[in-house]
């Protein structure tokens, strides 16, 4: 493991890899190498974890969320809502967002993803009341507690309701202090190389809740320092009007003009997109995020993907805010994916294979990081290790289809960077049900507080 002896993940029940069926062996916080069938590590000196009751799968990369919105779940004024109501009715309550409360939100989420054999997650947070500016260093201190490696997207929002714009005035920030502020995580926390466990994004909520000139200036400030762009597009078909009424085009064509449309950049949802839209996606290297309980939820609809990848588009997969999913829970997101693209092109399009690929390496591709997501030699020592002994897997026979057809809810163990994070089910040093009768009371105050 990393700093220690080579540990050799020995003889899974299955693993997603080729040529590792007697596992894999953690070296220095990497894989340092595949074990074939019939063979033994060439590595001297391993200790060995039995595998043999453990399905193996690269770590889950959850790449978009709101961490903030596990306070709002199952709001009562905000069910049975479409996207644009949805959010006037709960911007109210997340105006009142305190460090506090983000802290306990922020450990909520990422620990159900952990718990979900998530290693890496992305959130995208763009909620800065008076006395909140410090919440991109929350969230940071929050994920070095819990061992989970994140891209952490510098959110904002500055165009409110007085000025043409959705959120209500409280919840913006003027662009100078967005900028500084982008500029000053981007100095303090972002990290480069394979194992970083801390980077920073830039993202501007969307295109009704930001100015043109926030956007093109984000642009050149992650031009500037080469890191990753991030934002909502093409979600609804609300979203479509607003921007052919204000700005004249369509989203896509409004990105593109911002200086948006490029390799840097991923896209959350990706719902309404024409197939001239998407070929052009393909062929600037954009990603997209596709969030499938949020959009089923919301009824958005759903997004394209096997004509995305067809064209080229890289696919990850986001549970999206825990007020429009109502979970961080990714191995469950992958089955939702599956289901509602199996639905969508058919049983010889889409496979569980397919829904794996999207919530690891089609995710890593997204947030730019090539050495997650694949369990190969020389990539980072990111894994989740599932258990088949629940009585939903009973009678089950393809141990890695079990885990999406049957419904896998949670890992037995979670190893991020060759250290685990989650143990026997549990994350070492979590006392959960402290945190939940914490975070509850905290939610409970906040929707309060607007009653």
């Amino acid at each position: 493991m990393s700093g220690g002896a080579a540990l050799w993940i020995k003889d899974p029940l299955a693993i997603l890899a080729d040529g590792a069926e007697r596992g894999v062996v953690i070296a220095d916080g990497r894989i340092a190498e595949l074990v074939p069938a019939g063979s033994v590590p060439k590595t001297t000196g391993v200790t060995e974890f039995d595998a043999s009751e453990h399905v193996v799968i690269p770590g889950l990369i959850n790449t978009h969320h709101h961490f903030f919105q596990t306070l709002t779940r199952a709001t009562p004024a905000a069910l049975d809502r479409e996207l644009f109501p949805w959010l006037k009715t709960l911007y109210p309550i997340w105006a009142g967002l305190t460090p506090q409360a983000l802290e306990l939100a922020a450990t909520v989420a990422m620990a159900e993803l952990l718990l979900s054999g998530c290693t890496t997650t992305t959130d995208h947070h763009y909620a800065f009341p008076a006395g909140l500016e410090q919440a991109i260093d929350i969230e940071i201190a929050a994920a070095r507690r819990l061992g989970i490696r994140v891209v952490l997207t510098r959110g904002s929002m500055n165009l409110s309701q007085r000025d043409g714009g959705l959120p209500p005035d409280s919840m913006v920030q003027d662009e100078d202090t967005i900028l500084a502020d982008s500029e000053r995580l981007i100095g303090r926390y972002h990290q480069r190389g394979d194992d970083a466990m801390v980077q920073i994004a830039l993202a501007p909520c969307s295109p009704f809740t930001n100015t043109t000139s926030l956007m093109r200036s984000t642009a050149e400030l992650a031009a500037k320092h080469e890191v990753r762009m991030h934002t909502h597009l093409g979600e609804t078909e609300d979203e479509n009007r607003y921007c052919q009424e204000i700005y004249g085009c369509r989203p896509l064509d409004y990105l593109e003009n911002c200086g948006w449309l490029g390799e840097r950049t991923w896209l959350a949802h990706g719902i309404h997109f024409t197939p001239d839209e998407i070929k052009r996606l393909g062929r600037a290297r954009t990603t997209i995020t596709h969030c499938a309980c949020s959009n089923q939820v919301l009824a958005s609809g759903s997004c394209p993907v096997c004509d995305m990848e067809a064209a080229g588009v890289r696919i990850g997969l986001g549970v999206d805010g825990s007020a429009s999913n109502d979970g961080s829970n990714l191995i469950q997101e992958v089955r939702a994916a599956f289901l509602v693209q199996r639905g969508r092109y058919g049983v010889t399009k889409v496979s569980h294979r397919d829904a794996l690929r999207w919530g690891t390496r089609g995710s890593a591709d997204c947030i730019g990081r090539p050495a997650l997501g694949e369990i190969k030699e020389r990539n980072v020592a990111d894994l989740a290790l599932f258990k088949l002994d629940e009585l939903r897997f009973s009678g089950s026979g393809d141990p890695l289809a079990a885990l999406v057809l049957c419904g896998a809810h949670s890992a037995d163990r979670v190893m991020v960077g060759g250290r685990w994070a989650v143990e026997a089910g549990q994350i070492p040093g979590l006392d959960v049900d402290d945190l939940i009768r914490r975070h509850s009371a905290a939610a409970l105050k906040l929707q309060g507080s607007v009653a």
